[in-house]
């Protein structure tokens, strides 16, 4: 199983980095409203980028990382990248 980090560009231009195994799937949970509570009244939310893990550990050490560690620039920076 693979695992996934990603981020999507909220509506209201913010950004929000997750972790998933099923990444489209999770992208329609956030856009119906059942997805993380920072997402709600911020839809509609796209997928901007993604990075796949081979393990679970890998991908939340990535999503922390990006949360917690990136600023806004870096983000922007990164996604670009892709």
């Amino acid at each position: 199983m693979k695992y996934h980090i990603y981020i999507l560009r909220c509506a209201d231009n913010t950004y929000y980095t997750g972790f998933a195994t099923d990444v489209e799937k999770r992208l329609a949970e956030h856009n119906s409203g059942k997805g993380a509570k920072y997402t709600r009244g911020r839809t509609p939310c796209t997928l901007v980028y993604t990075e796949s893990f081979e393990d679970r550990s890998s991908a939340m050490k990535r999503e922390w990382e990006i949360k917690h560690r990136l600023s806004r620039e870096e983000k922007e920076r990164l996604i670009s990248s892709k």
